[in-house]
């Protein structure tokens, strides 16, 4: 039990120095992105496959800014659907970080931009009358990981913002690694891959419903779990397209349009949940 627990602490402090340099350099990128002169683009016909393209991008400030623009009215509900399915918070830094299943970043990549791109552009086919508004003079919309702006020294927000978040993710990928390898001694790895065979259209409607949380947590177990053997892959790519970040609590802010914003959230979670199914039934063919 104690070998465990050791392994645990050293395949979690392994991955730090990785998760730390990561997201100092996404903290770079979000300072230097922005909603201006390109709103024209997020309002073209091209919007699904740029807003599926830039949600790839390992951290959820993305989504953030998507659910801010979508409010006011400045992109279409395909936009915001292909941003918000693309989107995998923390889930490509953790398989980069990991290495023992980072092979699987490409296929899961891929995978994920032809759903929210054949999304995106099917959510428009569906709702061709949107009318978009155009930004007022100098708006200018950032999206930021935590849904706020760090503030103070560039010492504080390019290395101690990055480097309180990454213990914070290193925590959960702690207590995740924990749990699942108490679960893996007591229970056995035969029993544990016996339970994973007989589940592989369960698995997307539990993982899909784990994704939703608002929370870099849910991508860290659902991530994690895949990695340790607990999970297919169908299923761990139903948890990651529905796992859209801080994005639903952007949008549930506006009570205004529950109605809306509750659509939006049964449609990421429907689409995402048969495209784990599928991908679970190919896995069984194959």
């Amino acid at each position: 039990m104690w070998e465990t627990v050791s392994d645990a602490f050293l395949d979690t402090l392994k991955v730090f120095p990785f998760i730390l340099v990561i997201y100092i350099l996404i903290e770079l990128l979000e300072h230097k992105t922005s909603f201006t002169k390109d709103h024209e683009r997020l309002q073209g016909s091209l919007a699904p496959l740029i807003g599926a393209a830039t949600g790839i991008i390992p951290q959820c400030g993305f989504s953030v800014m998507a659910a801010k623009l979508y409010d006011r009215g400045l992109i279409r509900t395909g936009t915001l659907l292909s941003v918000f399915l693309a989107t995998s918070d923390e889930a490509l830094i953790i398989l980069l970080s990991e290495g023992s299943r980072a092979d699987m970043i490409v296929p899961l990549i891929a995978i994920k931009l032809v759903v929210a791109v054949a999304a995106g552009y099917g959510a428009n086919l569906l709702l061709p009358r949107e009318r978009l508004a155009l930004p007022l003079s100098g708006e200018d919309v950032h999206g930021f990981s935590c849904g706020r702006e760090h503030e103070g020294s560039d010492v504080k927000v390019f290395f101690v913002e990055p480097l309180l978040h990454s213990l914070k993710i290193t925590l959960y990928l702690l207590l995740v690694n924990l749990v699942l390898g108490l679960i893996i001694y007591r229970v056995g790895e035969d029993s544990i891959s016996s339970l994973i065979v007989g589940g592989p259209y369960v698995q997307p409607l539990i993982s899909a419903a784990i994704g939703l949380i608002p929370n870099c947590a849910s991508s860290v177990i659902v991530t994690d779990t895949y990695i340790n053997g607990f999970m297919t892959f169908g299923s761990c790519v139903a948890g990651l397209c529905a796992n859209a970040g801080l994005g639903f609590v952007v949008l549930l802010k506006n009570t205004k349009k529950i109605k809306r914003n509750i659509a939006l959230i049964v449609a990421v979670y429907a689409i995402s949940v048969v495209a784990g199914i599928i991908i679970n039934g190919i896995e069984l063919l194959l």
